[in-house]
């Protein structure tokens, strides 16, 4: 199938000009001036920006967790992102205690199966290597399974933390292999304690969860990771960044030039810790981890992704019922499932509240939902930007639509959002995947399994189109 794109405001990590996209198959092979071809389906894009297809590197569909499992699966969740215009997006397998990495993997991609409507890829999330995985298994995971990123968890203490062992054995195990290391820094030794302790003295709302997790513990397991990272040789990227303690340590490496990247979450820049303490259990929509901090973390945050102390922004999209799921913690905080939906309003928000009101430009919101994401995890330049040869993962998106977020029309299977109510001027018009046409005038028009698993490439190296990449190997 052949698609002609005329006339729109192409808008890349780099670029910004009005010109016509020829795609023909699955990847784009002309961008040009006034392009007079012939193609099965002509988008008229004037007046329209046209943007690569997004990129959310830090999502989890199906995944379970302390007896409760996030309620959006493959399709769902898909159906979400691609209504976001995220295209392409890198799930976290998480490994069972006693399980191998191959069988956790293979669970997962069972997950996908029959249900993808977007392209996707997986990041291992090491939590076992005593009676689990091992070390040479892990190591083969690049070439065997295109999996090339290490997840490790610094909190949830009997669940999925992991020790500083582990944590630095698998690091070197990344500097070997040309894996990239994610960390959820927090220190969990010590919000176990504090947890215990406020609940012994009867302070059970979920205004605890935050007060129990205090800013100075993320800093301190991101300084941590750091340190450790630099003695491995490992390359770090710190996954929802919250906090001024944590952006700080990052800053102070990338300055030095060490190997440092992270994320901050669309969230933070919203949400503050006050939304906890709303009445009738209401706070338990906003308990995630890292929790909402004080509000002064917001323009700090702003800041950091505008001068590339964080590289990125996700939603850490993992979502629970309200009722049914969150208010399992009614009589305890530490009860309640922690996490929030967010995948299908991350380009709306940033669109709105850092283009449109000045604190980034369209070419920064590119590279932080876009393009860095797709460099970062190895999905470059197949993903995350509009050039010949790329896949034709490409969003028009119109400046001018305004909409209010609500639960009644996100299509997630959560019962809330996050951003209930906010007014906001930006949305997709038409996405497409691989050339083909995801959604259209408001209505999804993929089926259920036209998305596609990526091997990704190594940390810093590109990864070629499909077609591309087959020929080279032959």
């Amino acid at each position: 199938m052949s698609v002609l794109i005329k006339g729109g405001r192409v808008i890349t990590a780099a670029d910004d000009y009005v010109a016509d996209i020829f795609i023909e198959g699955e990847r784009i092979s002309l961008i040009g001036e006034s392009l007079d071809l012939p193609a099965d389906k002509v988008i008229d894009a004037s007046g329209k920006y046209v943007l690569p297809g997004a990129v959310d590197p830090h999502t989890h569909l199906e995944m379970p967790w302390r007896g409760e499992t996030t309620i959006d699966d493959f399709e769902s969740g898909h159906t979400a992102a691609a209504f976001g215009g995220t295209t392409t997006h890198v799930d976290f397998c998480i490994q069972g205690k006693g399980q191998t990495f191959g069988a956790a993997l293979e669970a997962w991609h069972a997950k996908r199966e029959g249900k993808a409507l977007i392209d996707n890829g997986f990041h291992i999330a090491v939590t076992d290597l005593r009676e689990g995985g091992t070390l040479e298994e892990l190591a083969r995971l690049p070439e065997e399974h295109g999996v090339t990123s290490y997840k490790l968890f610094m909190a949830y203490k009997d669940s999925l933390m992991v020790d500083d062992e582990t944590l630095f054995k698998t690091m070197q195990v990344a500097a070997e292999t040309g894996a990239l290391v994610m960390v959820h820094a927090e220190n969990g030794d010590a919000i176990e304690v504090l947890m215990n302790e406020a609940v012994a003295a009867g302070n059970i709302t979920p205004r605890f969860h935050a007060l129990t997790r205090p800013p100075e513990l993320e800093g301190e397991a991101t300084n941590r990771a750091i340190q450790l990272a630099r003695v491995a040789g490992s390359p770090l990227y710190v996954v929802h960044v919250s906090c001024q303690e944590s952006a700080e340590p990052i800053a102070i490496a990338r300055e030095k030039g060490w190997n440092v990247f992270g994320e901050t979450c669309t969230q933070y820049f919203f949400i503050d810790q006050s939304f906890l303490d709303r009445p009738d259990f209401e706070g338990a929509k906003y308990v995630y981890t890292p929790p909402p901090r004080a509000k002064a973390n917001q323009e700090i945050l702003w800041n950091a992704v505008r001068t590339n102390v964080l590289q990125a922004i996700s939603t850490d999209h993992c979502a629970y019922l309200f009722k049914g799921q969150k208010d399992a913690g009614l009589e305890d905080f530490r009860q309640i499932p922690n996490g929030g939906p967010g995948l299908e309003n991350r380009l709306q928000m940033i669109h709105h509240f850092g283009v449109r009101e000045g604190r980034i430009s369209l070419n920064r919101m590119v590279e932080l939902l876009c393009t860095n994401p797709a460099k970062l995890f190895g999905l470059y330049p197949r993903k995350g930007t509009l050039a010949v040869g790329s896949d034709a993962d490409v969003v028009i998106f119109d400046p001018e639509k305004k909409l209010t977020i609500s639960a009644a029309t996100h299509h997630s299977r959560s019962d809330y959002n996050l951003y209930e109510g906010t007014e906001v001027q930006g949305s997709p018009e038409v996405v497409l995947l691989r050339g083909s046409v995801l959604v259209e005038n408001d209505k999804l028009v993929a089926k259920p399994g036209s998305g596609q698993f990526i091997k990704r490439a190594k940390f810093g190296e590109e990864l070629k189109p499909a077609a591309l990449a087959a020929s080279a190997a032959v």
